[in-house]
């Protein structure tokens, strides 16, 4: 569970870095709606770049965490990476938390709080092919309802895309389990493999589609609904995920009140990068005096 809060918090205050770097690399007094020069602009910045480096560190102590515990608790975890998301950017960025989300921080810590200690080991069932190949395809659907999702308006469309793109995680946590043998020869020939890459890479091509041309709220919570419900009844039902004996009540509860935490806090699913923080509060006041 340590490597599973350990991502959270890696992916949380990545979003916050690259967000406060993004700010720092936009142009002066530009209003263009895409700048292809802002993302070299913010490779400039060192915090984007630890950015990068926390999510490269979240994901490998995801794969970590995957392979010893349940994929719902795994699951919870990540979707607590925006509570550290909001407490990060209240401290960073000056973004003033309502009391309704400083008390949804507080339940998805009691949520994770219930399901860690009542969460079993890692599931023992291997899957099938059928599985691995059933991934694939869920996984080649993804891309086809993110390209049918683009004609839709605004406010279902930032929905289906976010849900789309929480799939396409859940399908990363799925296969993760999937793949045994890690040698070239072995995932060549693995379904699970490429299903791995092509969830990955389309969860991530529609979350940018969804964050950029919708409500980051609605997709955000898409997301969080597609990446926990249906990873987690896959890891019990086809993958032998249990939970302590004697605590399923507790196990479930505590994942229910995880999510529902973080789906209130949904608003940071893109760290907000417009926001004045007090550091540059301090920058205008100076440069007002000289």
């Amino acid at each position: 569970m340590i490597c599973a809060l350990g991502a959270a918090v890696c992916f949380g205050t990545a979003s916050v870095l690259q967000a406060v770097a993004a700010r720092a690399a936009a142009e002066p007094g530009s209003d263009a709606g895409v700048d292809p020069a802002l993302l070299l602009r913010a490779l400039r910045q060192w915090r984007y770049v630890a950015g990068l480096a926390l999510d490269g560190c979240g994901f490998v102590l995801q794969i970590i965490a995957l392979r010893s515990l349940p994929i719902y608790a795994v699951g919870a975890a990540l979707a607590a990476s925006l509570a550290v998301t909001a407490v990060v950017a209240a401290r960073l960025l000056g973004v003033r938390l309502s009391g309704v989300e400083w008390s949804a921080v507080g339940v998805v810590c009691a949520g994770l709080g219930m399901l860690g200690p009542a969460s079993g080991g890692e599931g023992h069932g291997t899957g099938s092919a059928a599985l691995a190949w059933s991934m694939l395809g869920i996984a080649l659907g993804i891309l086809l309802i993110g390209a049918a999702a683009g004609r839709l308006p605004e406010q279902p469309r930032a929905l289906v895309l976010g849900l789309g793109a929480g799939c396409g995680f859940g399908v990363v946590e799925v296969t993760v389990r999937l793949i045994d043998d890690v040698s070239p020869a072995a995932l060549l020939a693995d379904p699970a493999a490429y299903a791995l890459l092509l969830g990955g890479g389309s969860a991530f091509l529609l979350l940018t589609s969804a964050l950029q041309r919708g409500s980051v709220t609605t997709a955000t919570a898409g997301m969080v609904l597609g990446e926990t419900i249906g990873p987690a009844l896959v890891g019990v039902v086809w993958l032998g995920d249990r939970t302590r004996e004697g605590l399923e009540w507790v196990a479930v509860t505590g994942f229910v009140v995880a999510v529902a935490g973080a789906l209130a806090l949904a608003r940071f699913g893109e760290a907000p990068a417009d926001v004045r923080g007090p550091a540059d509060d301090t920058a205008e006041r100076n440069h007002c005096e000289k």
